[in-house]
């Protein structure tokens, strides 16, 4: 049998350490009033037992719990008082240093919940091993000094999820989609380096991939980039390898057909577009960021993005090859084709595309077939964002069509009706096109539904007020992610805030213009709507007994970030958390 330390690692189950305690305990009171060795004895057994019948692996302070009712339940209160007195006073020196057996069981490669953590981090190397380590402080400095006692007590226990608190010490926030248009066309800069705008596909594509690393080391959430930005440079490409064959043939003496020339030309530049590609694919799976891990990416494929017939032509031939590279995969160190975790791939489904008669339907199809065998791209519906994605001034059906960001939220509409009149100084900023390249997301705090519907022992009204009070929890807490990112300068991640990935601000300017005004979104995460309707109805949300409390709770949610939108000008949003490793911290506190 294991248990689970403070510090996350998990250890045999030690009965004698059990007895021990209860002796020394025992020690303290007076001879009349202490326990018998066999009843020492039997009150570690009685917690053997429970921990053996739990269901789980307990952790040291449920353990701690057990050994004090055991002591409660054999009437000998006052060693159960010094029993607890001695846990008080360890409790109080642990708080001096709270990260020293933490960061050491993660050194050792045997913190369990930190290994289970991130699927994208492989917590045995040592670049991950620094991050975590430096996470932990950050955790630490987090619950002890920077968020009131309240919402650090409702993380801990369960009833709220307080996303990233690893980094919330610095000034750094979740997930954007970056204006690599911007970056591309007008230049940008690398370390300190000019990059100016490429003379080539394939010199575009290596950019990109330096942008989306620089990028990762600048946030702890992903980020999406579109093909679209890329599609422009096929044409630079195109002419310029026309160039050269008209120089080879013109040298070689050789006269040809235009036709000939053009399929001479197109050949050359599919072979740089699959290069192009190759790069992307490869760079992105083979970078480690500062954080230790590939930088989070996902890739926007959206056919109706480009400006001209022939930019959607060239777009066309980008999105052919991402697939069919995809579809292949790449190998692994035993010469294994496999499925890379990224770049995440999004594809646009539209009129010119899902139909069988339609220009681009061999794109679907071929989306499908790398669906069926590498689980990408996901799908987006045109024509349902655009009935539900409206900027100010448009109508359904008319609305807007944009990539979620890594963690597949979606920014919210376009409020502003002239592009936010350029507040992040984008150098392709068009006061008629809704803005979406350049926004990010502040950052994310998740309610536990189950705990609502659990708490309420199924009284309606009761589960109602519970509710609202644990929604404005999260809502102080969200708030906390805020004021933290206020007073940022544009110098803490200059690829960001100076060189275009998000806007183009002057050094030591502040980023707070873009935190209001619904430029930037904070998001109100959920978790577990099925498990807090079946509790409360007896009947799964999907169920038509079920269904219409489902759509209450949903509505609950989305009226009180309008309402606190309302109220201070920040865009609160509704957010289905990817709840990785905080299923495992939900599923443990309810327990």
């Amino acid at each position: 049998m294991k248990i689970i330390k403070r510090s996350g690692t998990e250890v045999t189950f030690d009965i004698d350490k059990i007895v021990n305690a209860i002796r020394a305990a025992n020690l303290e009171v007076e001879e009349s009033s202490r326990l018998t060795d066999r009843q020492v004895v039997y009150a570690a057994q009685n917690v053997a037992e429970a921990c053996e019948n739990a269901g789980h692996t307990v952790s040291v302070e449920e353990i701690q719990d057990l050994v004090e009712d055991e002591i409660m339940r054999l009437d000998c209160y006052e060693v159960a008082r010094h029993y607890i007195i001695y846990r008080y006073v360890q409790s109080l020196k642990r708080q001096k240093n709270t990260t020293d057996d933490k960061i050491l069981s993660l050194i050792e490669c045997n913190n369990e919940e930190v290994k289970q953590e991130n699927s994208n981090k492989n917590p045995t190397v040592n670049s991950v091993q620094r991050d975590y380590m430096a996470g932990e402080i950050s955790k630490d400095l987090t619950q002890r000094v920077l968020l009131p006692q309240e919402i650090v007590d409702a993380h801990n226990e369960g009833l709220i999820h307080f996303h990233d608190s690893d980094y919330f010490a610095q000034h750094m926030h979740n997930c954007d989609l970056v204006n690599l248009e911007d970056m591309l066309q007008n230049g940008t800069v690398i370390s300190g380096t000019l990059i100016e705008k490429p003379h080539s596909f394939s010199t575009a594509c290596n950019i990109a991939t330096q942008i989306i690393a620089q990028v990762a080391s600048s946030q702890y959430g992903g980020q999406s980039i579109s093909l679209t930005h890329l599609a422009p440079f096929v044409e630079v490409s195109r002419q310029k390898i026309r160039g050269e064959v008209a120089r080879e043939l013109e040298e070689l003496g050789v006269s040809a057909s235009p036709e000939k020339v053009r399929e001479v030309v197109e050949d050359r530049l599919r072979d740089e577009i699959r290069r192009g590609v190759q790069t992307i694919q490869y760079q992105v799976v083979t970078l480690m960021t500062t954080n230790g891990q590939a930088p989070f990416v996902t890739v926007f494929m959206y056919l109706n993005e480009a400006r001209t017939p022939q930019e959607k032509h060239d777009l066309a031939m980008i999105v052919e090859e991402t697939l069919r590279q995809r579809y292949e995969g790449v190998k692994n160190e035993a010469g294994v084709w496999i499925t890379p975790a990224f770049p995440k791939l999004i594809y646009v489904l539209e009129d010119d595309n899902v139909h069988e008669n339609s220009p681009y339907f061999y794109l679907t199809q071929l989306a499908a077939k790398c669906t069926a065998k590498r689980m990408v791209p996901d799908y987006i519906s045109e024509k349902k964002m655009r009935e539900l994605k409206l900027s100010k001034g448009e109508t359904a059906g008319n609305g807007d069509c944009y990539t979620c960001m890594g963690c597949r939220s979606f920014l919210t509409p376009d409020r502003s009706g002239n592009g936010f009149n350029n507040v992040a100084n984008a150098l392709n900023y068009d006061p008629n096109k809704p803005k979406y390249y350049g926004r990010f997301n502040q950052g994310v705090v998740t309610i536990n539904l189950p705990d609502v519907a659990l708490s309420s022992h199924q009284d309606m009204d009761k589960f109602w007020k519970i509710f609202d009070e644990r929604l404005e929890l999260c809502h102080r807490a969200l708030l906390c992610r805020h004021e933290r990112l206020m007073g940022t300068l544009s110098d803490a991640a200059p690829i960001l805030w100076q060189y275009g990935a998000l806007a183009r601000l002057k050094k030591g300017e502040t980023i707070d213009k873009l935190l209001v005004g619904g430029y930037s979104t904070i998001s109100l995460g959920y978790a577990g709507l099925y498990e807090c309707v079946k509790y409360m109805t007896g009947h799964s949300h999907t169920e038509k007994e079920g269904t219409p409390f489902a759509m209450a709770v949903m509505q609950r949610m989305n009226d009180k970030c309008a309402e606190w939108k309302a109220e201070s000008d920040i865009d609160f949003s509704l957010y289905g958390t990817p709840l990785e490793s905080t299923t495992y911290k939900f599923a443990k506190c309810l327990q």
